[in-house]
C-alpha cells in the first residue's frame, strides 16, 4: 500500500496554485472585489461553523432522548412480573431465563450512542452549512455585476495559468509541438 492512499500523504501543488491564485487576487481584482471575496469567504466560513455546532447540539440532545427513552423502558420491563417458565401441550415445562442482565443499559452504549448522534449532527449541521454558506456567498457575490464580471474573469485567467502549469509539467518542460514532430 503507498502512502497515496491516504489523502494526508498525498503530494499536492497547493503551495504553488496559492501562490498562484496570491498574484491573480492581487494583480486582476480592484480592492472593492477583494474585500467583496473577504466577506464572501466570512459567510462561508460562519455558516458551515454554526452548522456544525447546531448539529452537534441536536445530535447530543437526540442521544440524550433516546438514552433517557430507553431507561425508562427498561425501568418498566424491569419492574414487571415475568414469567418463569413456559409449559408445552405435551407436558413438559422448561424454565424461561432472566434477560434482565442481557437488556440493561451500559455506558458503552451510552458512550456508543452519543458518538454516533453527535458524529451524525456534526455531518448533517456541516453540510447544510456549507450549502447555506455556498447560497450565501454566491448572492454577495453577484450583488454587483460589474464585480462580478471581474472576479469571472480573475478566475478565468488563473483556471488557465493553473493548466498550463500543470500541462508543462506533464510535458516536461517541452512543448507540445516538440513532442508531436
Amino acid at each position: 500500500m503507498s502512502n497515496d492512499a491516504f489523502a494526508f500523504f498525498r503530494k499536492t501543488y497547493g503551495d504553488q496554485l496559492g501562490k498562484l491564485a496570491e498574484e491573480h487576487f492581487n494583480k486582476d481584482l480592484e480592492d472593492t472585489d477583494r474585500e467583496t471575496l473577504k466577506v464572501a469567504a466570512g459567510k462561508f466560513r460562519s455558516h458551515a461553523a454554526i452548522g456544525s455546532l447546531i448539529g452537534i447540539s441536536l445530535g447530543a440532545l437526540l442521544a440524550f432522548r433516546v438514552r433517557s427513552a430507553r431507561t425508562k423502558v427498561f425501568n418498566a420491563f424491569k419492574a414487571r412480573e415475568k414469567p418463569v417458565s413456559v409449559s408445552f401441550a405435551d407436558g413438559r415445562t422448561e424454565a424461561i431465563p432472566d434477560v434482565t442482565n442481557l437488556v440493561k443499559p451500559t455506558i458503552l452504549g451510552d458512550v456508543a450512542a452519543y458518538f454516533f448522534f453527535t458524529a451524525g449532527g456534526l455531518f448533517v449541521g456541516g453540510e447544510t452549512g456549507l450549502i447555506t454558506g455556498s447560497l450565501s456567498a454566491g448572492r454577495s457575490i453577484t450583488k454587483d455585476p460589474a464585480s462580478r464580471e471581474r472576479i469571472e474573469k480573475a478566475f478565468q485567467k488563473f483556471k488557465a495559468d493553473a493548466l498550463r502549469q500543470e500541462a508543462d509539467k506533464l510535458d516536461g518542460g517541452q512543448s507540445v509541438f516538440s513532442k508531436i514532430m
